[in-house]
Order: structure tokens, then C-alpha cells, then sequence
């Protein structure tokens, strides 16, 4: 259930470069958790790349003391990576003995009955066991810090939006690693351009092209390997488990964009194709562009692509009836955010720019969470990490069905691509089965139109 580090990704994927030490500050607020004390109990579910940075950002914090005293994955190995490298790096916020430290399906449960009403859990597994772990969360009463994306089709879409309402009446902390909402740069951008400053929205792009990344190109399983653990070690290869590449690495750029206009897509129209293959098994295209409408009829402009050799863009624009803006400019962070006078992107049109350093946008996401625990006050962002996840699927099964989905459409859809991921272990099937000769079925436009996949008769 372990995510893989992502190449491509900064500091937030690459725990190594995570700057700063874990810093045990006590807070002045008045609150009560992790047993009555002031340290923050942590449990890291999925120790993967991505989850052992996502401790070590929730280890540096500032807003302390936190202690990691659970952990939970599927793979020896790579829990074993994971509480090497923490400790190493934090010293004396790290208590997770063997005894602590949980293999299998059911981790997730015994990693969270080490904490407290009140402390974190940190979800961090591929997206299809969003829903039933956070479920449990829920009930045992813990904030939670999770992945994106939290949803990848219409059924766990829907699951997600009741329980980011349970949550919500819980008056749980729910933080979702959209971690450019908390880019202080792109946060002034937002309000610079709902103040009018490039003047009505009227078309929004975004691009993300790039060589292969992370898992999304995969082989067949090596003979003899159990086909389950293979996917989850792979899992960008897979629809079930994350989505693929469109809801993995795309949901960043779209959401950032639509956080501009304030609004969520209501349609989708894509186009999208696999081109050198090779001995590649993945459900994955190599390029997706998706022409986005919200309900004011104003695009967003979509271009992924996956192919080596190919230049390459990472960025998103905005333009505007007077003017334009640059939404990030070659990655995450910083985003190099600027405002322009007309379309011309070019020095001397500058009208604004933020000043001095961006702060590292994945920290900020932790340090604001860990305040509103600490406060008591208000944060959940369940719904907003859902509709960024379901409106990115919407776009996805447009070009894997080749037909114009809406977003009621997929929020609808009644296919589930793991009807099972509740009730798996580690020596049963997975909810994909590989063909004879070891390669998966992929999506076919226009000729499987209801479903991203699946069988012709």
C-alpha cells in the first residue's frame, strides 16, 4: 500500500531533501491531545517515498512537538527504509519499535490504535484505500493528513463526500496534499485575481510534459510474483489503485487552475493515445489533452504527456480581459508566480511578481494543519480534495472512453474499478486481473464507451 517516490516531484516526495530538523516547540494554545499531553501523536500509514516525507515534513514542523509512534505498509522493505531514514533524521520524535512497526492489509487499524482521539494519522497508500482507511479514522476519532488523489472513480467519490461530512461533525482536521493551496505566492495571486487584476477569467492551460515518471511505464510481473503486490509496488501503472498518471500527477495543475477561477470544471472533452510502448503493461496513455469547460462556458486547456525525448513543461497560465498571469512556472514550488499587462509574457509587461523567497509550500500545508489542531479550529478539506480528485477522473474517462463526460456523469458512474479493496490480503487475487500473457486491459475509445476498461462482449 506503499506510494513510490516520484522523480519528477521536490521536496515533499524526497524525504533527503526536506530541510530543517525536527524542531519540539511547545504551543501556547489551549488544547488537549495525544493523551492529555502536548506532543501530537503520529501514525504513518503507506511508508513509502511519499509518506516518509510527508512524517518528516509533520516532524519538522514548528507548530510542535509530534512524535512518530506507529507505522503501517504492506512491504518489510520499505518500512524498513522508511524508520531507518526518520530515525536517523529525528532523532527522539521517532518511537516506533518492531512492535509498533505493522505488515499487511489490516495495518492501518493496529498502526491507529496507537493513537489518541486527537492525534494524526498520515494516509499516504495508493488512492484506492483512501476510503476505507480514512472510514476508520473517523471512528477512532484522529485527524487525518491525506494523499491526493482521495477518490478515483464515481463509488469512491461519493463514499469520500459523506465522509468529509462525518468528519466535518466530528470536528476532525482533515488536511489533502494539494499542497499549492498553501503556496503563500499562489495564495496572493488568487486574491490579486479575484480582485480584478487581469479582469475576467477567460481561459486557463496547464501543462505537464515530461519523460517517464514515477511507476505510470511498467512491465509485466516478473514469473512467480504474486500479482497484487506487484500493482501496488507499480501503482501509477494501475487504474484501481491510483488513478494513473491523469489522477496522480494532472490533479496539481488542474486543481491550481481552478482554484484561479474559483470554480470546478462541469465537462470534459480529451483525446489521448499509447505510442512507444514497447514492453510496457500499463493502463496508462502517454498523452492526454483535455479541453475542461466550467459552467460559464471558460476553458481550461489540459496537455500530458509522458514520452522521452519530447520537450518538457510543467506550468500553468491564466489569461484574462486585461491581462495575465503565470500560475506556476516550471513545478510545484516555487511557482514563480506573476501577473502581466496584456497576454505577452515577457519582462518588461511585469505589473506584478511576489517578492523574495516562496516558502516551501509542503511544509506550510503542515504547519497549517497542525495549528488548526492546536486552535481548535476549523480545517477540513475533504470536500475541496474530492471535487479536485472526481472533476480530474472526469477528464481522465473522457479521453479513455473517447466520449464528453460530465461531472455528473462520473460523480454517477457506477463503475468501480475495486469493488474488493476493503477485503484483500496479502496471498489473494487482485481486483485486476493480467491477461494470459501477463499484459492488462486498456482503455479503448470509442469502443468500450461506459467504462474506462474492460471487456469487448
Amino acid at each position: 500500500m506503499s506510494q513510490t517516490q516520484q522523480p519528477q516531484d521536490d521536496s515533499r516526495r524526497d524525504f533527503l531533501k526536506v530541510a530543517g530538523a525536527a524542531a519540539l516547540v511547545g504551543s501556547t494554545a489551549p488544547a488537549i491531545y495525544a493523551a492529555g499531553n502536548n506532543t501530537i501523536q503520529l501514525a504513518l500509514v503507506g511508508a513509502g517515498g511519499r509518506g516518509t516525507g510527508a512524517a518528516a515534513n509533520a516532524l519538522a514542523s514548528k507548530v510542535g512537538p509530534t512524535r512518530l509512534v506507529a507505522m503501517a505498509d504492506v512491504f518489510e522493505d520499505r518500512m524498513a527504509n522508511s524508520h531507518k531514514a526518520l530515525t536517523n533524521r529525528f532523532r527522539g520524535a521517532v518511537d516506533v519499535p518492531e512492535d509498533r512497526q505493522f505488515i499487511g492489509f489490516e495495518a492501518y487499524r493496529e498502526a491507529m490504535d496507537c493513537l489518541s482521539p486527537g492525534d494524526v494519522v498520515i494516509l499516504t497508500t495508493p488512492a484506492a484505500f483512501r476510503w476505507v482507511q480514512f472510514t476508520y479514522a473517523i471512528e477512532k476519532g484522529l485527524n487525518v493528513f491525506m494523499e491526493k488523489p482521495v477518490s478515483i472513480d464515481g463509488p469512491s467519490s461519493r463514499r469520500m463526500l459523506d465522509l468529509g461530512k462525518q468528519s466535518v461533525k466530528k470536528n476532525l482536521k482533515v488536511g489533502v496534499g494539494l499542497m499549492c493551496r498553501h503556496c503563500k505566492a499562489r495564495q496572493e495571486l488568487f486574491r490579486r485575481i479575484q480582485d480584478g487584476q487581469i479582469g475576467d477569467v477567460l481561459e486557463l492551460r496547464a501543462y505537464r510534459m515530461a519523460g517517464p515518471t514515477g511507476s505510470a511505464a511498467t512491465g509485466k510481473a516478473p514469473k512467480g510474483s504474486s500479482d497484487l503486490l506487484y500493482q501496488i509496488r507499480r501503482f501509477h501503472a494501475f487504474l484501481w489503485l491510483s488513478g494513473g498518471a491523469v489522477s496522480d500527477f494532472l490533479i496539481h495543475n488542474i486543481d491550481e487552475c481552478s482554484w484561479m477561477k474559483n470554480a470546478f470544471p462541469v465537462q470534459a472533452e480529451a483525446s489521448g493515445g499509447r505510442h512507444y510502448r514497447g514492453d510496457d503493461v500499463d493502463q496508462n496513455f502517454d498523452t492526454y489533452s483535455i479541453e475542461f469547460t466550467y459552467a460559464d462556458g471558460t476553458k481550461l486547456l489540459v496537455n500530458g504527456r509522458t514520452i522521452p525525448g519530447c520537450n518538457q513543461r510543467f506550468a500553468s497560465f491564466a489569461h484574462g480581459s486585461k491581462g495575465s498571469a503565470v500560475i506556476s512556472s516550471r513545478g510545484h514550488a516555487p511557482s514563480r508566480a506573476k501577473i502581466y499587462k496584456g497576454w505577452k509574457m515577457t519582462k518588461e509587461n511585469i505589473a506584478w511578481s511576489f517578492p523574495g523567497r516562496e516558502p516551501n509550500p509542503y511544509q506550510v500545508e503542515w504547519d497549517d494543519l497542525l495549528t488548526a489542531i492546536r486552535r481548535d479550529e476549523p480545517y477540513n478539506e475533504v470536500q475541496r480534495g474530492t471535487e479536485a480528485s472526481l472533476v480530474t477522473a472526469m477528464g481522465r474517462m473522457a479521453a479513455h472512453t473517447g466520449q464528453i463526460i460530465t461531472r455528473d456523469q462520473m460523480l454517477n458512474c457506477q463503475h468501480e474499478f475495486a469493488p474488493t479493496v476493503d477485503r484483500l490480503t496479502l496471498d489473494g487475487p487482485s481486483p485486476l486481473k493480467a491477461n494470459p500473457d501477463g499484459t492488462y486491459p486498456i482503455p479503448m475509445p470509442g469502443l468500450i464507451k461506459d467504462r474506462e476498461y474492460g471487456s469487448l462482449t
